[in-house]
């Protein structure tokens, strides 16, 4: 006798996805910019970047994801924020080659879809998008039984942005003499988790949830108006590697970077983490953000141009951390 069995009965039920996906679209349509088309639902977004008015256009893609803060989520049962985080990771690398973010596409994969999850994540993606004034074009929603533990799901972003080639943040005019500005993180943003769950119970991260899944950064505007009205040379995201992986990213041949402990205000995340481990400051410095989510590399003259910025218009903290210095392409934490 042939097994009566379905695509629904082996784990997948298409109909309740669809339904998720076509509520959705209408919250998505709410994020389409000047350059994207109402796509929703087809076979791929479609973006037009001849109505966006950058004649000498350049591609700028990233992908991310949020890493193990999906945990942190999971074990708090909180949704709501971690989309932002998924946006946050890939629009923050394209502002650092100078581009502006159009585009961005979202990858939810589950092993049981629970729809008031995948609600909550969704709107986070859309709350990100609408932050970093980039259109929303769609994505892939995969359930996958067997995959996947209950209750368990993965996410991926991808971002698209423009910018002019004359405008591209290469690197090349970085020169000794330059200084470092650190922007504020909001906290981990998304690294490091891996060694915060070996830190605290989840009995601790159901306490201090709030602290652990607070939403990354988005710095799309203030970056966009620092931009406009100075002359950024280089830019770094503090991501994954901190300070001793990124820093040297943006910088040229012949220059290095030293950073000064001290010169900023680390949030109290990371008191929290420096009393329950006796690791050295540069694998903290290289795990983590330490409380700077970006760094520029400017003039001295245009430094304190930014940090008045981006305090007055956007009320974000940031400091002078550093120089730059003839040497190794390298960066160091003193």
């Amino acid at each position: 006798m042939k097994k009566k069995i379905t695509y629904k009965t082996a784990g997948v039920d298409i109909n309740k996805a669809e339904s998720l996906i076509k509520k959705a679209k209408k919250l998505i349509n709410t994020t389409r910019t000047a350059g994207s088309m109402d796509s929703v639902g087809g076979f791929g977004g479609v973006f037009d970047p001849s109505r966006i008015g950058i004649k000498r256009a350049l591609l700028v893609a990233s992908t991310d994801g949020v890493g193990t803060k999906l945990k942190i989520a999971q074990i708090a049962g909180r949704h709501d924020s971690i989309g932002i985080d998924l946006v946050a990771m890939c629009v923050n690398d394209v502002l650092c080659l100078g581009a502006k973010p159009m585009f961005f596409l979202d990858y939810f994969a589950t092993g049981k879809l629970d729809g008031a999850i995948w609600s909550e994540v969704i709107k986070g993606i859309i709350r990100g998008c609408r932050e970093a004034e980039c259109a929303l074009l769609g994505g892939e929603t995969a359930e996958m039984p067997g995959m996947y533990a209950r209750g368990e799901y993965d996410l991926a972003g991808f971002a698209v942005g423009l910018v002019d080639k004359r405008s591209v943040l290469d690197g090349r005019s970085i020169k000794p003499g330059d200084v470092l500005v650190g922007i504020a993180s909001s906290g981990l943003h998304s690294n490091g988790y891996s060694l915060v769950r070996k830190l605290f119970t989840k009995k601790e991260i159901k306490k201090e949830y709030k602290l652990f899944l607070k939403p990354t950064h988005i710095y799309v505007k203030p970056f966009l108006e620092l931009t406009r009205r100075l002359r950024l040379k280089g830019a770094a995201n503090i991501t994954g590697g901190g300070f001793y992986d990124n820093v040297p990213r943006m910088l040229p041949g012949g220059a290095g970077a030293v950073i000064n402990k001290g010169s900023w205000k680390e949030p109290r995340v990371f008191k929290l983490i420096r009393e329950k481990t006796n690791i050295p400051d540069k694998e903290l410095y290289r795990t983590f953000n330490m409380g700077i989510g970006m760094v520029l590399a400017l003039s001295l003259k245009d430094a304190k141009k930014a940090i008045s910025i981006l305090d007055k218009k956007f009320r974000l903290k940031s400091w002078i951390i550093g120089d730059v210095i003839k040497g190794k392409r390298k960066a160091e934490v003193i």
